[in-house]
């Protein structure tokens, strides 16, 4: 589980880079609009490249700490055990839905490398993105079928380990 820590954690900081660095240049481009009439042309492609592939890349962080949004209105009075069960279970699902999503995700990026495509204005490529998404994608899957298995060895507020 140490491995899966470390790679989730540097999921989470390449992606808060990337947010970093798309939040400055978007303000360089608004600067510029407003100030000398100059923008960076594109500046709204590369701010959704970007922005997709960030919120993959947080996916392990977040599957890790548990961030999810979990439910647990009906199952409030339910045992300790009966709720790590179906905790379990849940984090099973989301492993499988996640895990298709990554082969999904592949698929499609190997399809945007065949046809080497590219976005609108820049005719930036849009494979990279995808070869962003895919191994956090898998990660994500990863943690989630380990956690589902073993369980979960980190505390979040409300929900026993």
């Amino acid at each position: 589980m140490k491995l899966l820590e470390i790679l989730a954690r540097a999921c989470a900081i390449a992606a808060g880079l990337l947010l970093t660095t798309i939040t400055l240049m978007t303000c360089a481009s608004l600067i510029g609009r407003n100030t000398v009439g100059i923008t960076l042309v594109g500046d709204f492609e590369l701010t959704g490249v970007v922005a997709g592939a960030a919120i993959a890349l947080f996916l392990p962080w977040c599957q890790l700490r548990r961030g999810n949004i979990i439910v647990d209105f009906f199952t409030a009075r339910a045992s300790v055990g009966t709720q790590r069960g179906l905790d379990r279970f849940g984090t099973l699902l989301l492993g499988l839905a996640i895990a298709l999503l990554a082969w999904r995700t592949g698929v499609g990026g190997l399809a945007a490398w065949e046809t080497q495509s590219g976005t609108m204005m820049l005719g930036f490529p849009e494979w990279v993105v995808y070869a962003a998404m895919t191994p956090a994608l898998v990660l994500t899957a990863v943690i989630a079928l380990w956690q589902a298995v073993t369980g979960f060895q980190t505390h979040s507020a409300g929900h026993p380990a």
